[in-house]
């Protein structure tokens, strides 16, 4: 399955016991040591005094190194390579206080295991073709995501639909690649003019299915990153009370005071399933006060690194000569929602306009006509169109790699008469495919992503 170099770390990793605490930080009823390594039997018996019997819970004492009781709890002894790793694991469940898992993570150590790297347990899973690289990602998304529609996208990741949908796309390449390279091993042999003609439409339906993976991708790496929105605008346009609404509570002061925000106030929403870090930043406009004057400058900072920006401006005088003033200093990049806020005193109604300045909304924070309208603005720009059930939680390297193949196709494409050419373009658009669930695979690239593991996964 993996194509690596000579040399390289993973190809020559230690095939050694590793050990770690597998459950997070901190005081709970149970709390797991996990081991995985070649032939645990002896390791077992050490630790344990016994083997227990294969996928079956055990009640078991765990020993020191005298024989005395380190805690009774449950072992789950899991035989390679039907495991998670492909490897013997031991899964150790005792009492979760953080002393006692130090003191058996200890003994483990102590008969030979060594303390596992981040992410080495779901490393050898993928090294022993036990699960593929997509797969592998969707361990790390899972433990990660942050909204149930995040955590119900990953877990599709991990049970190999993505997987399903690239391997269906690397066959379908390597079906017209072997046609095309027949013709050119074989030149004197005549192709039917069906063959041609089922080919070209072939080739066209896998092209289509490239662009659509990769905009599902699209949509589950938002799920998967989130939106940063960022609220900006003068003093006292109701900033705060925006954050407010779209939270639902009161994290920011409001008060009728100009520069009452001197510090940026952060909270993650959810519209639809998708995550969206909110920032309510200082009153944008020229100070004396040296407090406020730290808080202008942080707010510059947060629209810096903004995906969306909030300009909130009062509905009553509209965009004011200050407003453009603020706008001529945004990032090119940036979208942007005009958020025209007080409707009700301006006797206005809600509404929404998208033009080619960006979104325009009318509403009111204080009473919350129109706000339905500001995440309905939220969810276009953040590229959201699906319900999420036909989505992937793509990583950016699989967004990368699907848009690459996509253009080595375009550029087949461009190329048909010549047969050398398109079957060229078609070897390089399975070998991006490929890539995203790691037949082809850079050791340097495989502990980037394992490195971001958390330790006892």
């Amino acid at each position: 399955m993996l194509e690596l170099s000579s040399g390289g770390d993973f190809v020559n990793a230690p095939s050694s016991i590793i050990a770690a605490i597998a459950t997070a930080p901190g005081r709970a009823g149970i709390g797991v040591v996990r081991v995985s390594g070649k032939n645990l039997h002896q390791f077992a018996r050490q630790l344990m005094g016994k083997v227990p019997a294969p996928r079956m819970a055990t009640r078991s004492g765990f020993r020191g190194r005298d024989g005395e009781s380190i805690d009774d709890g449950i072992a789950i002894f899991y035989s390679a390579p039907a495991s998670y790793t492909g490897e013997d694991v031991l899964e150790l469940q005792g009492h979760g206080g953080p002393v006692v898992l130090q003191m058996l993570l200890r003994r483990c150590l102590e008969l030979g295991a060594r303390l596992a790297e981040p992410g080495e347990f779901t490393r050898r899973a993928f090294l022993n073709d036990r699960i593929d690289l997509a797969q592998a990602e969707g361990v790390a998304d899972i433990i990660e995501a942050a909204t149930e529609a995040a955590a119900r996208c990953a877990l599709r990741s991990l049970r190999g639909e993505f997987s399903a949908v690239i391997e269906e796309l690397v066959r379908q390449v390597i079906e017209l690649r072997m046609l095309v390279e027949a013709t050119l091993d074989f030149p004197e042999e005549e192709i039917d003019p069906m063959d041609r003609t089922d080919a070209k439409n072939r080739f066209k339906r896998l092209h289509a299915e490239v662009w659509r993976a990769l905009e599902r991708g699209r949509q589950g790496s938002v799920l998967r990153s989130g939106l940063q929105v960022v609220l900006a605008g003068q003093p006292n346009v109701g900033k705060s009370s925006l954050l407010n609404r779209l939270v639902g509570e009161d994290l920011a002061i409001v008060t009728e005071v100009p520069g009452t925000t001197r510090d940026a106030v952060r909270q993650t929403i959810q519209i639809e399933g998708v995550p969206m870090n909110v920032i309510d930043t200082a009153g944008l406009r020229e100070t004396a006060d040296k407090v406020e004057a730290i808080g202008i400058a942080r707010t510059w900072e947060a629209i810096a690194r903004a995906d969306v920006l909030l300009l909130v401006v009062d509905a009553r005088s509209g965009v004011t000569a200050a407003d453009d003033a603020i706008i001529a200093r945004l990032p090119t990049r940036l979208k942007r929602v005009t958020v025209f806020n007080k409707i009700d005193l301006a006797g206005k109604a809600a509404r929404a306009d998208e033009g080619a300045e960006g979104w325009r909304i009318h509403l009111t924070a204080k009473i919350g006509e129109g706000i339905e309208l500001l995440r309905h603005a939220l969810l276009a720009l953040a590229g959201w169109q699906s319900s999420g059930e036909d989505v992937f939680m793509a990583r950016e390297r699989h967004l990368t790699a699907l848009a690459r193949a996509g253009e080595a196709l375009a550029r087949a494409e461009a190329e048909m008469a010549r047969p050398e050419l398109f079957a060229e373009e078609l070897r390089l658009a399975q070998m991006d495919l490929s890539a995203i669930t790691g037949e082809f695979t850079a050791d340097d690239l495989l502990g980037e992503i394992f490195s971001h593991f958390c330790i006892g996964k």
